[in-house]
């Protein structure tokens, strides 16, 4: 066998390319997805760096409990089980304090009912659905489009819900700014930022208040139940994906490296697979469309290359910033459970402490928007190392007791793992001292040694007598173990306005068509709302697919309703 011949060819067997994958199988459309390593799953992966320890090298967080895909691609029948269906209720910390260095800042009555508010929670689960699928589940408008408050998906809900919120200043927002209007302590405002920091927009930036506020609402309650929702962890969910894909018809090929999208009169016709990828067919044929689901970067200046672009376009996709930052992780396997300090043992009301445990995910410090501005200026300003000591690191951390418990994360006797602990760092590629910066020799150790002294601030028993071992994984050990996680970068580039949806990452790239007819983009780094939103990427995709008369799905699928049709094409939304 030298060639073979499908409906469409997907490079790339992450989450991303799966799922659309799962979409397009399901429209009745033959479908290969190639992958480079020996298993699909991109960042969600779960791996066991020794036996009977497991830990999370990527991904942790369900951000996906508003997906339209849940119901459309019926995951439930491919084995994806959570401890709560997400469109039903779950149980929300209301009372919920935050971790500063003096102790526990409980929420007020102003920043309960603000919050509510500026989420929608406060008009019911379906409004509160409706500004998360307006933000991240839908297709950015046709090229060209003023974006205005009478537009723009997520101010319709506020228009509809919450009409005092419709304003043109609420565009022009920063977070910090939208929260000083609604909120009342500044621990919660700085625990929010920081979450929307690390999840794909930045709470400083003018701009993306609003999408900023979403990152946090869709990774927390009511949107999933716990931060590590499915059961067997997000690389649990990943299966679910993948059977399904798999079930509609779906070939998936590991070990199979893209050389090169081929390109015939400025038209994507197939691959090239790398001389060393385990298929005897190093050709694989793609009758109606080719969809890179890898890094925009190396798409266009590896996979297409310079002779299929014009030279000004090339140019603006080696300038794309990639500054948006990337995590330090670190996880840590010990003798016996992590405690908290006695003046942080409140952190979760009794009540509620069934659902989430006793040693739960801690964000430190949350004190101030100074510590967080010194955080944010020594990341992103002056793209180095922390400089800051340990007590001033913002950090967060998923706890083992949040892991469902017929999946335990360790199966050693006598031995527990916490993690992934995190903190921002600069993103590899512009930290000042090198690529390397934080991987020199004896330099995990001391950075390893550096997390273990930020988590003691409000840990007591991470001693020596206590711990076993630590895992430390660099933004440059991810990009290694993950080539399509470029700078160790989830969320791939810079998230603020002049690259967030109409924009992201450049205008006309925006609704995932290519200047290559018949070749698309399925990334983080070249679609809104990327990668982490669950099933956003192949949801939005299918719209432009629909338009573009590849895809033709059956009942089962209904469109944003904010999606706005493009002129002369096939409409999204069934007859």
């Amino acid at each position: 066998m030298k060639e073979e011949r499908y409906d469409i060819v997907i490079v790339g067997g992450g989450h991303n390319g799966t799922t659309t994958a799962a979409y397009l199988a399901k429209c009745g459309l033959s479908v290969c997805v190639l992958e480079e390593r020996p298993e699909c799953g991109g960042c969600q992966e779960t791996c066991e760096p020794m036996a009977g320890v497991r830990i999370q090298p990527h991904a942790i967080a369900n951000y996906g409990g508003s997906a339209p895909g849940w119901e459309q691609l019926q995951l439930w029948k491919y084995g994806f089980r959570m401890d709560w269906n997400p469109n039903k209720d779950v149980p929300f910390p209301m009372e919920r304090n935050f971790l500063t260095s003096d102790g526990l800042s409980p929420m007020t009555q102003k920043d309960i009912e603000g919050y509510m508010k500026i989420t929608c929670m406060d008009k019911g689960d379906m409004a509160f659905r409706d500004l998360m699928r307006a933000t991240f589940w839908c297709p950015p408008h046709p090229v060209g489009t003023e974006l205005d408050e009478n537009n723009i998906p997520y101010m319709q809900v506020y228009k509809k819900y919450h009409p005092d919120m419709w304003t043109r200043e609420i565009m022009e927002m920063t977070m910090f700014d939208l929260m000083d209007e609604y909120l009342d302590t500044e621990p919660m405002k700085v625990n929010a930022a920081w979450i929307a920091a690390v999840s794909g927009a930045h709470g400083h930036m003018e701009g993306v208040a609003i999408p900023a506020l979403c990152s946090v609402a869709t990774v927390g309650p009511p949107a999933v139940p716990k931060p590590v929702g499915p059961r067997g962890n997000i690389h649990g969910y990943y299966h679910a994906i993948f059977r399904c894909a798999v079930a509609h018809g779906a070939v998936f090929r590991t070990c199979c490296p893209v050389e090169e999208i081929i390109i015939d009169d400025g038209k994507a016709i197939g691959v090239r697979l790398r001389d060393d990828a385990t298929r005897p067919a190093k050709k694989i044929w793609a009758d109606k469309a080719v969809i890179s689901a890898t890094h925009i970067k190396p798409t266009f200046l590896k996979l297409v290359g310079p002779r299929h672009l014009d030279t000004g376009f090339m140019q603006r996709i080696k300038d794309l910033s990639l500054k948006g930052g990337s995590l330090y992780l670190t996880h840590y396997l010990t003798k016996e459970e992590l405690r908290m300090k006695p003046q942080y043992r409140a952190l979760v009301p009794k009540d509620i402490e069934r659902y989430y445990g006793s040693f739960v995910a801690p964000f430190f410090p949350m004190d101030s928007r100074d510590i967080y501005y010194e955080n944010v200026k020594v990341l992103f300003g002056e793209q180095q190392n922390m400089t800051y000591p340990p007590e001033r690191a913002i950090f967060g951390m998923v706890t083992g007791q949040l892991y469902d418990e017929t999946h335990p994360q360790c199966t050693r006797r006598g031995m527990h793992i916490n993690g992934p602990m995190w903190a921002i760092v600069p993103t590899p590629d512009y930290n000042k001292d090198g690529m390397t910066a934080m991987d020199k020799h004896g330099d995990k150790e001391k950075w390893n040694e550096y997390m273990r002294q930020a988590l003691a601030c409000v840990c007591e028993n991470l001693d020596d007598d206590n711990l076993v071992r630590i895992f430390g994984e660099s933004p440059y050990d991810q990009a290694m173990r993950n080539t399509g996680v470029l700078g160790g970068s989830w969320y791939g580039i810079r998230c603020d306005r002049d690259q967030w949806w109409n924009e992201r990452p450049l205008a006309e790239l925006a609704r995932f068509r290519t200047p290559i007819d018949n070749l698309y983009l399925a990334h983080q780094s070249s679609a809104h709302p990327g990668g982490l939103c669950l099933m956003a990427v192949g949801y939005n995709l299918m719209h432009i697919l629909i338009e573009d008369g590849i895809a033709e799905p059956g009942d089962w699928w209904y469109p944003s309703p904010w999606y706005v049709p493009e002129e002369d094409k096939i409409s999204a939304i069934p007859k």
